[in-house]
């Protein structure tokens, strides 16, 4: 299988600022668990205060770069995915080129006048919150996406993750590559993300969701966007099911939606059934924190997707990789990983 840049991811790259907080600070700010969130004037103090106040890792993050980070991990093979994003010419965007490299991610950043963008991790009794300060991240362009040696990126790849944080930046170059995939016949996936994204990201996220072969998501965002849809029920299944029944710009393959529950069963929703496979179960004093769960999630499902392999498999590798990263801070992993 010729598998160099197989698999292209494009996202926000972000550097996560993690730190185990207390519920003072998450109130401080009006901040919430299990949530993602875009930051407003009032969030800006709380990056220096965590770095004051609590003990802080700086981690190559973003929720697309997690994913394809995780995929070529668990694939082991150099050069298999690549990965575009604005980052700035500042020491952590230095940091982030170095840690995709050592990651072995064929990186194409654009690079802004603008600092690179930052992501609050707030972890409080293993659950996490993201405040994402987008700055550099926000700024890329359909231009840079355009150019001869970026474009051989997508030419090259066969699959596409991104993931819906995305839309709030260049919705132009997600249907870009979207509309390359439909007519070539490739495979494109991408990820609710958060419950931001399916309330004001609407109309971005119904352009795109055409072009979609595989549909992530948590059982969060999956209520939040049965409720946009006024889909009248409660149920992760049905949601999934009617996820996976919206209309498709082409016939070639159709859509699959795999939403996640924590420590209940993963839901796949294929071809208008429905299966629930469980996750492995993990002790609460075992994890560290949530964060960067969903993306490792997404990277062992998309490593053994570009195999060709079935997708009980790649469920099964999903649920590998997020397993390994929950008794880790961060989206950090071992050397090699142990999935047979």
């Amino acid at each position: 299988m010729e598998s160099e840049g197989i698999l292209l991811g494009m996202g926000n790259p972000l550097l996560d600022i993690s730190a185990v907080v207390d519920q003072g600070f998450l109130d401080k700010y009006d901040v919430k668990l299990n949530n993602a969130i875009l930051a407003e004037d009032k969030h800006l103090p709380m990056y220096e205060e965590m770095t004051s106040k609590f003990k802080v890792e700086f981690i190559a993050g973003g929720a697309t770069q997690n994913s394809i980070r995780v995929a070529q991990w668990m694939l082991q093979i150099p050069g298999a995915t690549s990965y575009m994003g604005s980052i700035g010419k500042d020491k952590f965007g230095e940091e982030m080129k170095k840690n995709a490299k050592l990651a072995g991610v064929n990186v194409h950043y654009y690079e802004d006048e603008l600092p690179t963008g930052t992501c609050a991790v707030c972890v409080h009794g293993g659950e996490r919150s993201l405040i994402a300060n987008l700055s550099a991240a926000n700024c890329y362009k359909p231009d840079h996406l355009k150019k001869p040696e970026n474009w051989a990126l997508v030419e090259k790849a066969k699959y596409y993750y991104m993931a819906g944080f995305f839309l709030t930046v260049s919705p132009e170059s997600i249907l870009l590559v979207a509309e390359h995939a439909a007519a070539k016949n490739k495979i494109f996936a991408t990820n609710l993300s958060a419950p931001f994204i399916c309330e004001f990201f609407k109309d971005a996220q119904e352009k795109v969701l055409p072009y979609t072969d595989f549909v992530f998501g948590n059982e969060t965002e999956a209520l939040t966007f049965a409720q946009v849809h006024d889909y009248k029920t409660e149920s992760i299944p049905e949601i999934a099911l009617k996820i996976s029944q919206l209309p498709k710009a082409s016939g070639a393959h159709k859509r699959i939606t795999v939403i996640t529950q924590g420590a209940d069963p993963v839901v796949v929703a294929e071809d208008g059934k429905v299966k629930l496979i469980s996750v492995i179960p993990l002790p609460k004093e075992n994890l560290i924190d949530t964060n960067g769960a969903g993306d490792a999630f997404v990277g062992g499902f998309l490593s053994q997707l570009v195999l060709e392999k079935p997708i009980e498999e790649c469920v099964r590798a999903g649920c590998y990789a997020s397993n390994v990263i929950i008794q880790r801070s961060g989206c950090t992993y071992p050397e090699k990983p142990d999935f047979k």
